[in-house]
């Protein structure tokens, strides 16, 4: 097993960007790096610089998108866990022999010019956890 390079970001489900930017860029001190819509997944992704790492706020651009149906269900919040790797081709090969299933088969497009999948919460302890590669 090649294990992560580091946690990428924190995927946090929001339904406002505009009010909740100032609590991150004010007490919590953060900075805004990147600013996108992502049109196949129907969200507004906003990141914001921890360290080595990014807070990723992601608000709904239509009442179907999974963010919109993961506010319905369980609220603002923690959406997801991101981690960096070097091969996310391999990675998923590992955890589907590990008997994980995937939500994505093959990476694909995600934000901040990287390619995502994402792990079935139901196989990682409720935590919906994504690969991500940066795209060179």
């Amino acid at each position: 097993m090649i294990p992560p390079l580091k946690i990428d970001h924190l995927g946090i489900a929001v339904a406002s960007i505009e009010k909740t930017l100032p609590l991150y860029e004010g007490p919590i001190g953060l900075k805004v790096i990147h600013e996108e819509v992502i049109a196949d997944q129907k969200v507004r992704a906003v990141f914001l610089q921890v360290g080595e790492s990014t807070v990723e706020l992601l608000e709904p651009t239509s009442p179907d998108s999974p963010i919109a149906v993961f506010l319905e269900k369980k609220g603002p919040g923690i959406h997801h866990v991101a981690y960096a790797v070097e091969d996310i081709a391999a990675k998923l090969a590992e955890a589907k022999a590990a008997g994980i299933r995937l939500i994505d088969e093959q990476p694909r497009p995600g934000g901040h010019g990287k390619m995502i999948a994402f792990l079935h919460p139901k196989d990682t302890f409720g935590v919906l956890t994504e690969y991500c590669q940066r795209i060179e």
